[in-house]
């Protein structure tokens, strides 16, 4: 299958679980480890071969996934080490070894990222404006929403480039609450615009200043700074 475009992993709806189900048994997984294990080289690359067929079995596998489950299913092998939540595979030469062992990594690593979908979109649920928010509301709920996901990035476990994560993250937010991908995309752009670092965890008062400026740039509207109205929403939000 061919790699999935920039903009495709820009675009919520091919990962939003409930737009995709998943449907997943003992049968299912005895099936895709089958399949992942058929690819799997008798003899590996190895150092000297530049894990050329380590590599080769990465990608077919790769697009066994995204055949068999659809789009949603790109990330499964998004590790931390490269800015995405997953642990349970980190590429084709540090991760394929044994049929047996192989196959059990991408197992874990693909019900990892569903997980990790579904963890999202519950967050996004929680986060989101109400519907007939005014403006400076609506301005109160995108600067707590954007400093949770992009504490959620972080507490992904990624490393390197982690803040290519949050901006994702942040822009499927902004098109679940019904903003155009482009206008999500540019308005994201807009408040971290190079501000974040790989491998560098932001301070509270940088990662507070982005959801600042995100809110206002997007509602004319400063976020309140009195948030004792919101106690109890601030709390269930700290909470998850």
């Amino acid at each position: 299958m061919p790699p999935i475009a920039y903009e495709g992993i820009r675009n919520w709806d091919e990962f939003d679980p409930a737009r995709h189900s998943f449907a997943w048994d003992e049968d299912e997984e005895a099936c895709l480890r089958s399949l992942v294990g058929e690819w799997v080289p008798p003899v590996l690359s190895g150092m000297a071969g530049w894990w050329e067929g380590e590599r080769w079995c990465e990608r077919q596998v790769d697009a066994i996934i995204r055949e068999r489950y659809g789009t949603w299913a790109w990330g499964w092998g998004w590790s931390y080490r490269y800015g995405g939540p997953i642990g349970n595979w980190v590429s084709g030469p540090s991760s394929v070894t044994t049929p047996d062992e192989t196959a059990e990594r991408v197992v874990s690593a693909l019900l990892e990222w569903r997980e990790w979908l579904e963890r999202t979109a519950q967050r996004f649920t929680e986060l989101a404006p109400p519907p007939d928010a005014p403006p400076e509301v609506r301005s109160w709920h995108l600067e707590r929403a954007c400093v949770r996901l992009v504490t959620h990035a972080l507490d992904s476990g990624a490393e390197g480039g982690w803040h290519g994560q949050a901006s994702i993250v942040l822009g499927w937010f902004l098109t679940s609450t019904g903003m155009d991908r482009a206008d999500a995309a540019r308005a994201v752009e807009s408040a971290i615009g190079g501000r974040f670092e790989s491998w560098v965890t932001p301070e509270r008062t940088l990662i507070e200043s982005v959801g600042e400026e995100l809110a206002a740039g997007l509602t004319g509207h400063a976020p309140y700074q009195d948030h004792r109205e919101r106690v109890a929403l601030e709390d269930l939000h700290d909470r998850c």
